[in-house]
């Protein structure tokens, strides 16, 4: 797990509660009222970091957001396949009057690190990096608080039948205080983030622009061009599937497999401008996994194979020459 440390931490994990004290009210069906959501750990100690978030759930002791893609709780207001929150951190919070801090000698928040290990999250290391601009480790200052990071989370679909499903994303930190009275403590929270699809809002023409635009955000940006793999730290096979580059490295490029490169096969191999070749297109037998010997190992690797309807995309998007804009029919 890649994780940013203002300052090295260690310790043993506390046990679970949660904090929360209401700091925003929401006015008539407006957006979610912000709240201070400890995440876990000893009321005592919950208060070392502290969530600012729109929490609504459960309904009488949030700690979690849940919200569905378009509702008020989402912060763009529309229905495009993500909803949007505002998220910050706070040290040595007194929203919680039962809860004395002794100071933070250190937070570490997962995924904030670009360092090429799988996880990697710009937003968490935004969430981190505005946390890390107000404190002066070892922190005894109260309520020091991060300007907040918008937080989005992706509603997971369209996939098989036209089906879309709710996407979860989790912030996890830890915090450690200074020593008092000889103890060091140890605050671990989570903040769980759930996007749920619109009831009518399922669409691929809905949350993309293009037949490629929705393969890169729902192929590429989840499966591929993460930390480890095609990402811009790791670059593997020589191959970046970032947003901007993955369509140069893939149309009419040659892989660095060997045996596919002498077979002839290309990234993604296309005939003409309408028309492509699935058979050499090395993208396509990665993903079903029809690979001959020597060719490499079917990806997403060590994960889940992708949907089928995803895997039919790309089939129908290459048969049509790859275009780079527009929509290929049946892709939609």
């Amino acid at each position: 797990m890649s994780n940013l440390r203002l300052q090295f931490a260690s310790g043993v994990a506390a046990p679970t509660a949660a904090l929360l004290v209401a700091v925003a009210v929401a006015a008539g069906g407006g957006r979610a009222a912000a709240a201070v959501v400890g995440g876990g750990g000893s009321v005592k100690t919950d208060c070392l970091v502290v969530f600012d978030a729109p929490a609504n759930e459960p309904a009488r002791r949030p700690r979690a957001v849940r919200c569905t893609d378009g509702d008020p709780c989402d912060a763009d207001g529309a229905v495009n396949g993500r909803c949007e929150f505002s998220v910050s951190v706070c040290a040595n919070s007194t929203a919680d009057p039962r809860c004395a801090s002794p100071g933070v000698a250190a937070v570490v928040v997962a995924n904030s690190v670009d360092d090429g290990t799988p996880g990697f999250d710009p937003e968490m290391q935004a969430l981190a990096a505005r946390l890390g601009f107000v404190l002066e480790l070892p922190e005894t200052r109260s309520d020091r608080c991060g300007a907040p990071t918008t937080i989005h989370v992706a509603v997971d679909g369209p996939q098989s039948n036209g089906r879309c499903r709710k996407g979860v994303k989790t912030i996890r930190m830890t915090a450690v205080s200074t020593a008092a009275g000889g103890r060091v403590r140890t605050d671990v929270d989570r903040l769980k983030l759930a996007c749920l699809p619109a009831a009518a809002g399922c669409g691929a023409r809905t949350f993309f622009a293009s037949t490629f635009d929705r393969i890169q955000t729902q192929i590429f940006d989840r499966s591929c061009a993460v930390g480890g793999c095609h990402d811009s730290q790791s670059t593997r096979a020589n191959l970046l599937l970032e947003r901007g580059a993955a369509y140069d490295n893939l149309v009419g490029k040659t892989p660095t497999n060997a045996d596919a490169a002498a077979a002839g096969w290309r990234r993604v191999a296309t005939l003409d401008a309408a028309r492509g070749d699935t058979t050499t297109s090395y993208l396509f037998h990665k993903v079903t996994g029809d690979l001959p010997p020597g060719f490499g190992e079917r990806m997403p690797l060590r994960r889940a194979k992708l949907d089928e309807a995803l895997i039919a995309v790309i089939r129908r998007w290459i048969d049509a020459g790859a275009p780079v804009d527009g929509w290929v029919p049946g892709t939609d």
